[in-house]
């Protein structure tokens, strides 16, 4: 299925090899580049990506990262459903941005680079929409190009449905070839070499254990594409990982980068938006779904805290009752302190969010207002322990939760996101996390007064 097929493997010599040996792109050869998520994610997604971009000389301003308002998919892409997007939808928003982008910036390409469900959109657009003409170059990381289940018959009208119309029209053979993509786009493909949740023989990760997906590890991968082998990594991680950043970089520009980290960068200036949850237009019992609409009157206090302790360091340093736009900043934080984001809004619970400290500015720390699920009502605290741009893996990764195995966490495979306590003791303590040297402590705060804890990961 692949025409060229590289496995990257990072080492700090081959690093410093490339900061000796080669340069950043300059001035107006950098074309704006435009982020585009996956299914239930937000522009927040791609922060640490952007910082990567930036510390290797890539202007902020051509920079530019979507937010679908409604990023779910819907069950079946035909039949509208309340709060959720179909492809058509999809593809006509990103198609309006990159026509925003290219209006602001003067250029006349973007580059795309897409997660998941985004590269559906970007597929589509590309070749439905007059993306041919405004794209040079097009990065899918983690895309299911071939589905996440192939089977006949079995919810075809879903949109990664392997055999369904959307992709069995986007997968249509372009040339005598039989390739997958066409020119004159530049097209890369970025999978896992075996531990993509949603690239698995197996349908396990579909509730479906035991049931051949019909669908291989190689799903993600396009004849005709410059398809990369990344070994280990997840679903998300094929976009997020330094590793994916290596790839998209050298893709990009014809040189390896500087840096894969993101150093220290001061003043740091924060800004983001502050969002909430829908309840199930069709079954409101069933709880919650994401979506990217700023929550106005929502209420921020963002406090410095102990990074042993997650105590508080004083008052507030930072508190703005937030407007239509849903902006919270700007606000400028102090490199090496983790803050308390403190979201409070009606309709929803108390949101404490803890994080460690951040190296540089971004516009994309957009904040989520959470709510107490029925099934946790009983607890006297609830505290979530998240990885946004990455899964969980008890094979590869160092990780504890309140000095434990993270629970729910599986043996094998990374596919799992995020991991909860349900603690039954009265009283505020600390509880600490860790993942692969990233250390954050919060606090327990009541659910008897409405509370909700999150400790989210950066990398």
């Amino acid at each position: 299925m692949t025409t060229r097929r590289h496995i990257l493997a990072l080492t700090a010599s081959s690093l410093l090899l490339a900061a000796c040996a080669f340069a950043p792109p300059q001035g107006a050869a950098q074309p704006p580049i435009v982020f585009v998520h996956g299914n239930g994610d937000s522009a927040s997604i791609w922060q640490t990506t952007v910082w990567r971009f930036e510390a290797n000389g890539w202007p902020r301003e051509r920079l530019h990262a979507i937010d679908l308002p409604y990023p779910l998919a819907r069950d079946d892409d035909g039949k509208a459903q309340p709060g959720r997007t179909s492809t058509t939808e999809h593809m006509a928003y990103l198609k309006a941005e990159v026509e925003r982008v290219l209006k602001a910036t003067g250029a006349k390409q973007v580059v795309l680079v897409g997660n998941s469900r985004g590269g559906n959109a970007i597929r589509n657009y590309i070749q439905n929409g007059g993306g041919e003409r405004t794209v040079s170059h097009a990065v899918l990381g983690g895309t299911p190009n071939h589905g996440v289940w192939a089977i006949k018959g079995f919810r075809e009208g879903n949109e990664f449905a392997g055999t369904g119309p959307f992709l069995t029209s986007l997968n249509a053979p372009k040339n005598a070839a039989g390739d997958e993509v066409a020119g004159p786009v530049q097209w890369m493909t970025i999978r896992s070499d075996n531990n993509d949740k949603f690239a698995q023989p197996d349908g396990l990760w579909i509730g479906a254990k035991g049931t051949p997906t019909n669908v291989t590890y190689e799903g993600p991968a396009l004849k005709g594409a410059n398809n990369v082998v990344l070994p280990r990594v997840d679903h998300r991680e094929t976009s997020f990982s330094p590793a994916a950043f290596d790839a998209t970089w050298r893709f990009i520009t014809g040189r390896s980068p500087v840096t894969v980290s993101a150093p220290v960068q001061a003043p740091v200036v924060l800004n983001g938006k502050i969002t909430g949850l829908g309840l199930s237009p069709t079954d409101p019992a069933s709880g919650n779904y994401a979506n990217n609409l700023p929550l106005p009157g929502a209420q921020l206090a963002v406090y410095a805290t102990d990074p042993a302790t997650g105590e508080r360091k004083g008052a507030a340093v930072h508190g703005k009752t937030v407007g239509a736009d849903g902006l919270w900043g700007p606000f400028t934080a102090q490199a090496g302190v983790p803050y308390e984001f403190v979201i409070s809004a009606p309709g929803y619970a108390t949101t404490h969010i803890y994080r460690s400290p951040f190296p540089r500015s971004s516009e994309l720390i957009h904040l989520r207002a959470e709510r107490i699920a029925a099934a946790d009502k009983d607890a006297k605290s609830i505290v979530t322990f998240t990885r946004p741009r990455g899964y969980f893996d008890a094979q590869r990764d160092r990780m504890s939760f309140d000095g434990k195995a993270l629970p729910g966490v599986p043996p094998a495979g990374a596919g799992v996101s995020s991991a909860k306590i349900k603690l039954m003791e009265d009283g505020v303590r600390a509880i600490p996390a860790e993942f692969n040297g990233e250390k954050i402590t919060g606090r327990t705060w009541p659910v008897s007064d409405n509370r909700v804890v999150v400790l989210e990961l950066t990398y």
